[in-house]
């Protein structure tokens, strides 16, 4: 039994310099490697004053002992990283032949090691990572201090100029993946008691794998024993997609095109023409100052003007309402007429770029780059732009962004109408679930849900009716859809929530919400461990017909890929028999694992006991 060992670097401040061709004896003798194994180093040459050289590669020096009785241990040293610049592809060869590498500098030569550092290291990182060969950093010597003794201290900042610091080391050490040793000198106490401690262990560890590696070759030739078969790992199972967020573009379409269900009106301040129609229930929500104006007393109990800007801008009026009574106006398509607030729009700014505003808005307020662009490209001058987005800014209640980012998106886009959720507040509709009472705001509904938008729009009873009762559906389900039409997300507590949610998407045609349920039947049933996939109450086959019932195809070819990779749990269930021919078909083909692999499983294991049998009768 041998261990090679392959040392690179100094342990002296300038170890050998790039003009000197050879090393001296003392470069060797003295050094670490040499100063452990003490008196048993002998080289390779007897009759040779210093160590001889390597064969392949005049840079590496030779030497040899014993350690543990008879353990040979072949040392292969190169006191200088400048003599490998001579043949890489030799010193690869030698490195490569290293059961343990040991890198060695010194703590006050820094230019030596930043070369070892910036230069060596990255060439030698690859390598010793594809090898698994380990490694040793060895940093040695005092750090230097002007002002009085050398100081021993890792922590210590005063030398770190002209000394290699604590921190540098270590780093490098993390970079190799090796193990990092500071010994202030080389005496036996530290060589013998830390340097030595670690080699040794990684010498015991090496001889412990070639003694592994020799009696498995020995048993497996004398005996002729079987191999076990090959147990391929389970097909991956296909991707559940879902789809990209519309948020943003479903209120921009209901500001667009949900004029039916707007309940605010603009009209000019100087001219008295209209400009434009929106909803309170999106205004409210996203900024505070239309809350302000529009929110307070009723509409009709206000007989003169009031303008909330006014406070805090001075003189310079934003909106206000409408002087005078306000009368409910009836809709040009037949819609039960409803409250209808009136706004004028005293800036000529804001009434010119008004459009512009109220899409930035109903797209959740973080697009500052695009809204500037737009008011830009219509006002033509960037003093009036400064100023509009000035005014913008105060009644949106929130300093402009610095950029657009997805942080910003994800954080006021889909949660600007979570505070509408469930809430009394702007309702206009009430369902009835179960006896529960949920309210809603059609605005919202209208422009998240196409069934929904076809229920309020169209010549039905809902259209007409403040209360709509719910049926077939649980109020925790129905609840959980509402989430999703005013949040755009879904977090379902359990399996069978996120199936009953499932339906009630399909049921209402959200396509996205279906996707979304999809994703969380998949995660949770494949965090599940073996053991409770085995005792658990719910049906996953019952779930597969659920899922092709209720046409959520991503799902439905899931569950058999996951069926298929747990063949051996859900093929003793009861249920499994209430597979169809086709799917049963297909489990079995994709089946994990595979009848050939259980058929030569039995085989080897019947060889086994059968030279289990023959040894018996033989002893």
């Amino acid at each position: 039994m041998s261990v090679h060992i392959v040392a690179l670097g100094s342990e002296y401040p300038g170890g050998v310099g790039p003009g000197d061709e050879t090393a001296g004896p003392g470069q060797f003798q003295g050094g670490l490697l040499w100063s452990y194994l003490g008196h048993g180093a002998r080289e390779l040459d007897p009759n040779s004053v210093t160590p001889s050289r390597h064969p392949l590669n005049p840079a590496f020096m030779e030497y040899q002992s014993r350690v543990f009785g008879d353990v040979r241990v072949m040392v292969r040293d190169c006191p200088s990283w400048d003599l490998l610049d001579s043949d890489w592809a030799s010193v690869r060869s030698v490195v490569e032949q290293a059961d343990i590498v040991v890198i060695k500098y010194s703590v006050n030569d820094k230019l030596a090691f930043q070369q070892v550092r910036n230069v060596y290291a990255p060439r030698l990182r690859p390598l010793l990572r594809h090898w698994g060969v380990p490694v040793i950093l060895v940093a040695l010597g005092a750090r230097l201090n002007d002002e009085g003794p050398p100081c021993t201290c890792p922590l210590c900042a005063s030398d770190w100029s002209s000394c290699v610091p604590h921190s540098e080391g270590l780093q490098l050490s993390r970079d190799l993946g090796a193990t990092y040793l500071e010994l202030p000198s080389l005496n036996n106490f530290f060589v013998g008691r830390y340097f030595g401690s670690v080699l040794e262990y990684f010498m015991i560890q090496c001889l412990k794998q070639k003694a592994k590696e020799r009696p498995d070759k020995r048993r497996g030739h004398r005996f002729n024993e079987p191999r076990p078969p090959h147990l391929d790992q389970p097909a991956r199972l296909p991707p559940v997609r879902v789809e990209e967020s519309t948020f943003s573009q479903d209120l921009q379409w209901l500001l667009e095109r949900g004029v039916q269900f707007a309940d605010v009106a603009f009209y000019a301040g100087d001219s008295g023409k209209e400009l434009g129609w929106a909803h309170s229930s999106v205004l409210c929500t996203v900024s505070p100052y239309f809350r302000q104006l529009l929110v307070g007393r009723q509409a009709w109990e206000r007989p003169v003007s009031r303008c909330t800007c006014r406070d805090r801008d001075g003189p310079h009026s934003l909106l206000s309402t409408w002087d005078g009574g306000i009368d409910d106006l009836p809709r040009a398509d037949g819609h039960p007429a409803g409250h209808l607030s009136r706004l004028v729009v005293k800036d000529p700014l804001l009434c010119l770029c008004l459009w512009e505003t109220l899409m930035f808005l109903y797209r959740g307020a973080w697009e500052w780059e695009y809204l500037e662009e737009a008011i830009a490209e219509k006002l033509k001058n960037p003093l009036a732009v400064a100023q509009l987005m000035d005014r913008i800014c105060s009644f949106v209640g929130r300093e402009k962004a610095p950029r657009d980012t997805p942080t910003a998106r994800s954080q006021q886009g889909p949660l600007t109408l979570g505070s509408l959720f469930n809430s009394p507040l702007y309702s206009d509709v009430i369902f009835m679930v179960q006896g529960s009472v949920l309210p809603a705001h059609r605005a919202v509904l209208v422009a998240r849900c196409d069934v929904m938008a076809a229920m309020f729009s169209g010549k039905y009873a809902e259209a007409r009716s403040r209360v709509v009762p719910i049926h077939g559906v649980s109020s925790d389900t129905f609840l959980a859809f509402l989430e999703y039409l005013y949040t755009d997300t879904c977090c379902p507590a359990s399996v069978l929530q996120a199936m009953a949610v499932l339906v009630c998407a399909e049921m209402y045609q959200v396509k996205r919400l279906q996707h979304l349920c999809e994703v969380c039947v998949c995660a949770y049933l494949q965090s599940m461990p073996s053991r409770e996939l085995a005792s658990m109450g719910i049906s996953v086959i019952r779930l597969l017909k659920k899922a092709k019932c209720h046409n959520a195809d991503q799902l439905y070819v899931w569950l058999l890929h996951f069926i298929a990779n747990n063949y051996l749990i859900f093929s003793h269930k009861p249920d499994f028999l209430e597979l169809s021919d086709e799917e049963r078909e297909q489990v079995e083909r994709l089946r994990w694992p595979s009848r050939g692999y259980l058929q030569e499983l039995s085989e080897y294991q019947q060889r086994r006991r059968q030279i289990r049998k023959s040894r018996c009768s033989i002893m």
